[in-house]
């Protein structure tokens, strides 16, 4: 049975199927209780499942993740929520050098069945320290999987995977995407980790882009095909493990790739999706890689300067005319 829910409620749901079938997962973190969350994800929960496993927590993001180690190593499957990816800084030591190493340096005798949940992005004022988009810096941590839902459907079906893997997974979900509805399954509903989704297909030119960048590459699907330009939009939803199969094989078959992220530019994750397909799809290549990125600045508070910060279809647009 299919249900229209938005992005908040279907992540919500998500959390709900896994925490009725498994009294071990708990969720925590600042204001995720009686307050339903700071952006209302949450809402509910508290009701429902009691204080003993939706539990406030103090300001300290070092000891909301940190303790989730400690809880995932003894057994539980805790959902830390961190307020802004922003502040992943504070507890980067727990997830660089505890989280993501941990079942490795056991032998695998460990498991750490983890997620750590934390909006990103801009676009609604909340200026530099509330606005980052910081997936790239979480890639290039060995032991960490990382996840980026662009729907609801996606974002519950990641949500159920997340929980379910033995593994610690950030799960990145974007504020301007909470109010967004779609269909979503009722009950029971998993998206692989690690399996990319053609959210357009097309024939001219292959677009990749996640979470909230995916809207603004089908918009600028529509404009372009308006001009005669056939544009394939392909969603990883995970960047790690990433779907390069899906990547590679959609650029064979248009020839040319634009790779459309609302992080920097520099050592971006595009930069790496760019590099595979230099590396193992050179010979599919009609044109040049083109990135439609964010620059290398903060985000500016000013409403005009963040909206020609972002990234948006004429950008995208722009790009793809570029290679013809």
């Amino acid at each position: 049975m299919m249900k229209q829910m938005t992005y908040a409620e279907a992540i919500r749901d998500g959390m709900r199927v896994e925490m009725k079938k498994d009294p071990n997962v708990i969720l925590y973190g600042e204001d995720v209780g009686m307050f339903g969350g700071c952006f209302g994800v949450t809402a509910g929960l508290f009701e429902e499942f009691g204080p003993k496993r939706v539990l406030d927590t103090p300001i300290s993001e070092t000891a909301i993740v940190g303790s989730a180690v400690g809880a995932a190593a003894a057994g539980l499957r805790p959902i830390a929520e961190i307020m802004f990816v922003d502040f992943l800084g504070v507890c980067l030591d727990e997830l660089m050098n505890q989280a993501a190493k941990m079942r490795y340096m056991f032998g695998g005798k460990a498991t750490l069945p983890m997620v750590v949940r934390t909006p990103c992005g801009a676009g609604m004022g909340a200026a530099a320290q509330h606005s980052q988009s910081l997936e790239a810096l979480l890639t290039h941590i060995p032991g960490l999987k990382v996840v980026m839902p662009s729907t609801p459907a996606d974002g519950k079906g990641l949500m159920q995977a997340a929980i379910q893997d033995n593994n610690p997974v950030i799960y990145i979900e974007h504020k301007q995407l909470l109010p967004v509805t779609g269909d979503v399954e009722e009950g029971e509903y998993v998206v692989p980790i690690g399996k990319a989704d053609i959210k357009r297909q097309g024939a001219d030119v292959t677009i990749v882009a996640w979470s909230w960048m995916v809207s603004k590459a089908l918009e600028a699907a529509e404009a372009l095909e308006k001009e005669g330009i056939d544009a394939e939009v392909v969603d990883p939803r995970t960047l790690v493990p990433l779907d390069k199969e899906a990547i590679l094989s959609s650029v064979e078959k248009t020839g040319r790739l634009v790779i459309v992220h609302e992080a920097v530019k520099t050592n971006g994750f595009g930069a790496e999706i760019a590099a595979i397909a230099a590396d193992e799809g050179f010979d599919y290549l009609d044109a040049p890689i083109k990135r439609v990125t964010a620059p290398d600045t903060p985000i500016p508070f000013s409403p005009p300067l963040e909206a020609a910060y972002l990234p948006n279809a004429e950008k995208i647009v722009k790009a793809v005319k570029e290679l013809f």
